[in-house]
């Protein structure tokens, strides 16, 4: 068996995927496998031409990123699992450090310190706090984008965190998670009806934390990150329509029916208010008025006024155009 099992979702990845294996050529107790999701690039042909040992399986349609992981846990014969995301490269040492860690009583995942390419830490999305209601009404109400440093921002982003201390934390970003493999299997792995992307990750830690099971956030691990390259690929449609049903799939299992229609409520003001700065002018960078007034009109109407959401859509409504 194995020391541990790296596992990588890739989707049209070949920009990112050599360096990322690269990075794991020396860690030969560690096994990696890498699912494609019917990537249309040279993904595939980029890993295999790596000179890295990895075990490949390319998917013929995208089965989103959380079925994909589960498809490489159930493959792997390591100890630890570790999710990876292709556009991050590990350093020497920090996969041995976050088996250390985890071997620890207790404890049932861990991750390291994400940093960029200049070596800054990823502050604000490394590591975070669960979702309250307060802290999402914040998001959809756009006081995060006017006032980052208001005090449920830095809450829920972990600003006010000493990163450079070893140390329990609630949610690291699913870039880079390392789990127990007994924990993983006992929790069912990640749930594929928050579908393609979004809250899985966060479902994932919320369900392993009232089994007793800690996660330890160990910054002598660290991994360079370059980041946004799953999200990129997405449209400005596309990525407000699935954060959005799938942050309210998140909190129709986890909180209760009140605070999700408030937070219903939320969105739809915030919607709103999103549309009307569109209509002045004032769209996201990149995206014309006509695409933000399509993403915010469907999204007001299925997820606000008309009250969708939930593991029949998720499952319903399948993507072409991302994995992972």
């Amino acid at each position: 068996m194995h020391a541990g099992s790296v596992i990588i979702v890739t989707y049209n990845s070949e920009e990112n995927i050599a360096s990322c294996l690269k990075a794991l050529a020396g860690e030969t107790e560690w096994q990696v496998i890498l699912i494609d999701n019917a990537s249309v690039d040279s993904t595939i042909q980029r890993a295999r031409e790596s000179g890295v040992d990895v075990r490949i399986v390319s998917n013929p349609a995208n089965v989103g990123f959380a079925a994909a992981l589960n498809q490489g846990a159930k493959m792997a014969t390591g100890k630890v699992l570790l999710v990876l995301n292709p556009d991050v490269i590990v350093t020497a040492g920090s996969l041995s450090r976050l088996a250390e860690t985890l071997s620890r009583d207790g404890v049932g995942g861990a991750t390291g310190m994400l940093v960029a390419v200049d070596g800054s830490p990823a502050l604000g999305f490394n590591v975070r706090r669960f979702p309250t209601l307060g802290r999402m009404l914040a998001e959809v109400l756009l006081l995060n984008r006017l006032w980052k440093e208001n005090p449920l921002n830095r809450q829920y982003r972990c600003l006010d965190l000493d990163h450079g201390s070893l140390q329990e934390i609630e949610q690291p970003a699913g870039a880079c998670l390392a789990v127990k493999r007994n924990v993983w299997e006992s929790l069912g792995g990640f749930d594929e009806t928050f579908y393609p992307v979004w809250f899985e990750d966060v479902d994932f830690c919320r369900r392993l934390r009232p089994h007793g099971w800690k996660i330890i956030y160990c910054p002598a691990a660290v991994f360079i990150h370059s980041g946004g390259h799953s999200v990129n690929q997405l449209s400005f449609y596309d990525r407000q329509v699935f954060w959005y049903r799938n942050m309210l799939h998140y909190f129709a299992k986890h909180h209760s029916h009140r605070e999700t229609t408030i937070l219903r409520f939320g969105l739809i003001i915030g919607i709103i208010l999103r549309a009307l700065m569109s209509l002045a002018g004032f769209q996201p960078s990149g995206v014309g008025r006509s695409e933000a007034m399509r993403a915010y009109t469907h999204v007001l109407w299925r997820y606000g006024l008309h009250g969708g959401s939930g593991e029949t859509e998720n499952k319903s409504h399948k993507v072409g155009s991302f994995v992972g």
